[in-house]
């Protein structure tokens, strides 16, 4: 494995290991990770300023409310509000009611619930400024709590069941992240593709005088007949130096 894939490789796994931590990691954690390529300190001060930016702390966890925008702290407040007629427990009845969870109990199941959806709220904004709105993020996490605390009959004690419940809403996040990044390549491509036949039908136009066909602009750029009239078809035909033939 070459350097730089091994750079990468063992800079997200630093980034794994901080969000199951909170959001932080000790500098001697960064350290031990990348001893293998025998980075330098000034190295290693490139890597802390990229965890920073990426909100991860080196000893402590950042402030998440200060990469918030407006609008996240306006929905947050909204939802602290509609959280605050939720019961109260204590660690030890946050036990009682995981035990309980655990063995089946659907009332208990649904304390749960409550009991973690300030957590959902945390975890999410570890991940904000990634292109979706905090507001996403919290409903997934709480989708795959509503999920999770179903799924905790096989695990051996409460501990477990906090940080498998963690685990599935953090997940949940990375995947709707992930997702949301392949659908706004997707739109960049297709926005791409049409600026493209728009850019070369605007040229022949301008050197014929006139609107051209598909097929005149295919003969002239050598683009495929088809791809122009799906451009066509993807812009609602209002490529305006193109015959629509509509």
């Amino acid at each position: 494995m070459n350097q730089e894939v091994l750079f990468a490789k063992t800079l997200e796994e630093v980034k794994k290991t901080a969000k199951e931590q909170g959001g932080c990691i000790s500098e001697e954690q960064v350290k031990e990770a990348f001893a293998p390529l025998g980075l330098d300190e000034a190295q290693l001060a490139l890597v802390y300023d990229f965890l920073e930016k990426h909100k991860i702390g080196i000893g402590e966890p950042v402030n998440a409310d200060d990469y918030l925008s407006d609008l996240d702290k306006s929905y947050l407040e909204e939802y602290f509000n509609e959280l605050q007629s939720m019961e109260r427990v204590t660690p030890g009845e946050a036990e009682a009611i995981t035990l309980s969870a655990m063995a089946g109990d659907t009332d208990a199941q649904k304390k749960l619930i409550e009991i973690y959806l300030p957590q959902a709220v945390d975890l999410a904004k570890l991940y904000s400024g990634q292109g979706v709105p905090l507001e996403d993020l919290v409903a997934e996490g709480n989708v795959a709590l509503v999920i999770g605390v179903t799924m905790l009959g096989c695990l051996e004690n409460a501990a477990e069941a906090q940080g498998m419940l963690g685990k599935m809403m953090m997940d949940a996040m990375e995947e709707f992240i992930e997702e949301n990044a392949k659908e706004s390549q997707k739109d960049k491509r297709i926005e791409d593709k049409v600026n493209k036949v728009a850019d070369a039908a605007r040229s022949l136009a301008e050197d014929l005088g006139r609107k051209v066909t598909p097929a005149e602009l295919a003969a002239e750029t050598g683009m495929n007949v088809k791809a122009i009239e799906e451009a066509m078809r993807i812009s609602g035909f209002k490529i305006e130096d193109l015959e629509s033939g509509e």
